[in-house]
């Protein structure tokens, strides 16, 4: 029996793997709704619909940090299923559950008749709000471009039986649960595959995925804040011992204009020291919830604010966000000002600013103005100051350290330790 147990280990070490999966620049919806000028009316949408949201929470859920992915640039391919199913997601950390789109997604519900707006807000099927229900023809599909899983053709496909709705700012995803083997990178590329995984089949989705170049979002950070309470994909690798270490590597590219193109690269089950630098330092995690840990202090030209906070690494985000004296501080200092209509601080685009440096443990982590001064979509000269207003409420962490700072410097979530490290990406400008 002891030779059979050595054996199945020496087998699960043997599987073990280190994968490096491609991802590609999108452009952020935020950005797409500013070309299109329809920007400012889907914010004030947005807000009216949080504000609809809590008003209707609860005590337990008011804390948690939700993110719109306004902002993402970044999307990566997994497949799902026995044949392989694909599908373009948004690499997480700043959630913890698997979700895409099931067949019958976009399929009106016969007994819901959804209007086109709900108190400003597209409707979305969402037939529990009885304010949406009843009053027109009329609907949006936010499944009709994208790819729909069907598990009446994966031989490995489980049913689960349990529902799930995950909510944002602007809607839900919401569906139902099921199992099956996914793999992190797409048909063609690397994969690292994890069978018996739990994500969701949502059958209906909110308004800003209509059109949207993903299908659905991988959450990458811990179980315990995955909606109900399932486990993680990269988790249940490790749990698997699928992967050499419990650690995974985000490698960004630049910002640039052009969309469609190479985007960056996800180790799995280690460091990628092709793209990165020697690890410069690790961060203990304070909380193993998201990836979340102690920022000593942030400054830029003649504004230092050296208070400390709780951070979030969050590859979910592109921009950095933070308390609003101190993002009005920065901003000040670089001479950005602020687009009240498009919620944004606005700088030239060919300004010359200094440094972001951001003091995390004993280092000093500088972002250049490669990464601070991003481009706004509209056709002008202006750019976006990618520090952006942020409240957490009182609940969470009072910062978000997104794509600008991870393009500067690789993270390393190693996961088995708690902790995050950070390395200089060694990319050119």
């Amino acid at each position: 029996m002891r030779n059979l147990i050595l054996l199945a280990a020496l087998v699960a070490s043997a599987l073990a793997a280190v994968v490096q999966v491609p991802l590609v620049k999108i452009e952020p919806y935020r950005n797409r709704l500013i070309r299109e000028g329809r920007w400012v009316q889907y914010r004030k949408d947005r807000e009216v619909r949080r504000f609809m949201m809590s008003k209707q929470s609860n005590a337990a859920s008011a804390g948690q940090y939700v993110n719109d992915y306004e902002d993402e640039a970044y999307v990566g391919n997994i497949t799902i299923g026995t044949p392989q199913q694909q599908f373009k997601v948004i690499l997480d950390t700043g959630s913890s559950n698997l979700w895409i789109p099931d067949i019958t997604c976009g399929t009106k519900p016969e007994n819901c008749s959804a209007v086109p707006t709900c108190h400003g807000i597209l409707c979305q099927f969402e037939c529990d709000d009885q304010a949406c229900c009843g009053a027109g023809p009329n609907y949006t599909d936010s499944c009709l471009l994208q790819a729909k899983f069907d598990a009446s053709k994966s031989s490995t496909y489980q049913t689960n039986g349990r529902a799930f709705i995950i909510e944002y700012g602007t809607g839900s995803a919401r569906g139902f649960l099921g199992q099956d083997t996914m793999t992190f990178g797409g048909i063609g590329e690397p994969q690292l595959a994890v069978p018996n995984t739990v994500f969701g089949q949502a059958t209906s989705l909110a308004a800003f995925f209509e059109g949207q170049p993903l299908d659905g979002i991988l959450g990458l950070a811990f179980k315990s804040i995955a909606v109900d309470q399932v486990t993680p994909p990269f988790i249940n690798a490790i749990n698997q011992n699928l992967v050499d270490l419990p650690v995974f590597t985000v490698f960004l590219e630049h910002e640039g204009d052009q969309n469609g193109v190479k985007g960056g690269v996800y180790t799995y089950g280690g460091i990628d020291s092709t793209n990165c630098g020697p690890v410069i330092a690790y961060q203990p995690l304070s909380s193993a919830t998201y990836y979340q840990f102690k920022m000593s202090a942030i400054a830029s030209g003649s504004y230092r604010a050296s208070k400390g906070w709780q951070v979030i690494s969050d590859t979910g985000t592109s921009l950095i966000g933070g308390p609003k004296a101190y993002v009005s501080g920065l901003a000040d200092a670089v001479g950005a000002t602020w687009r009240d209509d498009y919620g944004v601080y606005i700088i030239p685009c060919n300004a010359k600013i200094g440094t972001v440096d951001i003091t995390i443990g004993n280092q000093v982590y500088n972002i250049d103005s490669s990464n601070t001064i991003i481009p706004l979509g509209d056709g002008s000269s202006n750019c976006i100051f990618a520090i952006f207003p942020f409240s957490s409420g009182g609940f969470g962490p009072s910062w978000i350290l997104g794509d600008s700072f991870i393009r500067q410097y690789c993270n390393i979530y190693d996961v088995g330790s708690q902790r995050v490290g950070f390395a200089k990406s060694l990319q050119g400008k």
